[in-house]
């Protein structure tokens, strides 16, 4: 039998890099907590020595609500070095919601904050299941392990724990989609999905072990431990990154002297406008990383100005279900790709990750059981992507039409995911991305696809962003705030020339309604998806 835990990777980098810091937190005064490798694999062994002798066994499934920080990744990796599924969802998805999700995948036990476990003892009857337990922060008069009693008692637990041995399969991890597009959804990840995302992340864009990362999102704090990058967390909240306070980023960027950060092009656009104004610059960062929808080309022109003179910008593409898929830089971008972006040929995301084999197919609504009953497009022809490889999850946890919606065999059964977008592929194997599936315009004479109709219009002046929504052709769009009309008068102006603009194209010219916005509903997980789903439910 293989085994395989991603955590064998932290294991190692603590060998290797034992005094290296592997995570920087800041504190309430200003400065920062660190933990270094060998400290954050030890602290990891002792939770997971812990879990398993107060009752917890392999195979449980314990969901995670912890903030972002040390305790998040040690807590990551103690779970899956016992061999544990950690269930982990976005709060900013609702409480309605997230409950749902909860029940759906019937955690045995919570690992969370105090507030999370008041809100367990009042729900209990939602979770029959949940009877394991950690509390990091002060546990009050319920049951289950502490966290710091854990860390001030680690004599009472062995010392040399033997992490849980688990194969590629083994399921690590169930992590719930934004539910951008429709209820959210758990999402399978094994340790193979886990292992097979570090490799090649780390390859594409050559991570090497000492870098120091600004790890703006989770789940690259996660990446950077099992790659001996030192994740450097900045004093944000995770889940709103268009609101983070730039001086911040800049600060934390500067004083570690980053070399790496992946962050929200939210983020992004609010730090490169804060170094424009000021002439602060990120001297030391070579390499950015930004994703969670297509990533303008103003941002990354902005962007460009203010990091190290070498170094370069990366935009992956995938999903939840299939990470990562491919990727593209800042340099082709601006150089080469923008030009047609401009003029309605989709956002081109770059090429295939190595691992990945792709596909474009005729356009369904329907599940699809096998590869071979639908039609493949050829070069250039717009269609639904289809993607598989080792970093694709194969299925949904206890959503059997999501998975018949989603999934797909082929002639050698390997499982191929519907991405649920459009667009194409050019001579290069590069795809083009030209929106969601939901969210096209079905018109008697033909398609409208949201990313390339929205290009036109994107290109006044006085509009930040625009959104193709509603059953018949109809343009949002939101102004910069400067430029946000002050009158009727001032509306139908604006209104009027981009119904001009819109007739000399033939992507938008039965495009006849536009609806002026001061601000667009986004994602919850990126703060820059346009929620076209509320959108087209105004009337």
């Amino acid at each position: 039998m293989i085994s395989l835990n991603i955590a064998m990777r932290l294991t190692e980098m603590a060998q290797r890099y034992p005094e290296l810091p592997a995570i920087a937190e800041p504190d309430h005064h200003g400065h920062y907590k660190t933990i270094t490798f060998a400290e954050l694999d030890a602290d990891s062994n002792r939770i997971a020595a812990a879990l398993l002798e107060n009752g917890v066994q392999p195979g449980m499934k314990l969901a995670l609500f912890v903030r972002y920080g040390i305790d998040f990744i040690s807590l990551v990796f103690a779970l899956c070095k016992a061999g544990i599924t950690l269930i982990l969802i976005d709060p900013g998805m609702g409480i309605s919601r997230m409950l749902h999700c909860l029940a759906e995948v019937e955690p045995d036990g919570f690992v969370a904050v105090p507030a999370v476990h008041w809100a367990r003892l009042v729900l209990k009857h939602r979770f029959p299941k949940a009877k394991h337990h950690l509390t990091v922060g002060h546990r009050w008069f319920w049951s289950g392990l502490s966290l710091e009693t854990i860390r001030n008692n680690s004599n009472s637990f062995r010392n040399n724990f033997n992490m849980i041995e688990t194969t590629p399969e083994t399921l690590a991890a169930i992590i719930f989609t934004s539910g951008s597009t429709g209820l959210p959804k758990g999402v399978a990840f094994t340790h193979r999905i886990f292992d097979t995302q570090v490799e090649e992340i780390s390859k594409r864009y050559n991570i090497q072990p000492e870098e120091i990362d600004l790890a703006c999102f989770p789940f690259f704090g996660l990446f950077d431990a099992a790659m001996g990058v030192t994740a450097v967390i900045p004093e944000m909240n995770p889940t709103r990154p268009a609101h983070v306070n730039p001086i911040k980023i800049v600060e934390a960027a500067n004083y570690w002297k980053i070399t790496q950060s992946f962050a929200s092009p939210a983020l992004w656009n609010r730090v490169a406008d804060y170094c424009a104004k000021t002439g602060k610059r990120l001297e030391t960062l070579r390499r950015a990383v930004s994703a969670g929808a297509p990533v303008s080309a103003a941002i990354l022109a902005k962007l460009k100005h203010c990091i190290h003179p070498e170094g370069e910008i990366f935009t992956p593409y995938g999903a939840t279900e299939a990470l990562p898929t491919a990727s593209i830089s800042a340099s082709e971008v601006l150089n080469e790709t923008v030009a047609k972006t401009e003029q309605g040929a989709g956002v081109c995301v770059g090429t295939r990750f190595p691992t990945i084999s792709w596909k474009i197919i005729e356009i369904t609504d329907t599940p699809i059981a096998r590869l071979e009953d639908v039609q493949e497009l050829p070069v250039g022809e717009i269609g639904e992507i289809v993607v598989t490889g080792p970093q694709v999850t194969t299925h949904y946890v206890n959503r059997p039409e999501a998975n018949a919606a989603a999934k797909m065999l082929d002639a050698e059964n390997r499982i191929w995911h519907r991405m649920g977008d459009v667009g194409y592929l050019d001579p290069q194997d590069r795809f083009w991305f030209c929106g969601r599936k939901a969210h096209r315009v079905v018109t008697p004479e033909k398609n409208l696809f949201s990313i390339p109709c929205e290009a036109i219009f994107n290109q006044h002046p006085k509009i930040f962003r625009s959104a193709l929504a509603g059953k018949i052709p109809r343009i949002f769009v939101e102004p910069f705030p400067e430029f946000f009309p002050k009158n009727k008068t001032e509306k139908q102006k604006l209104i009027t020339e981009l119904l001009e603009l819109a007739q000399k194209n033939p992507l938008t010219q039965s495009i006849t309604e536009i609806r002026i916005m001061r601000h667009f509903p986004v994602d919850v997980r990126h703060n820059v998806k346009i929620n076209r789903e509320l959108l087209t439910a105004l009337r």
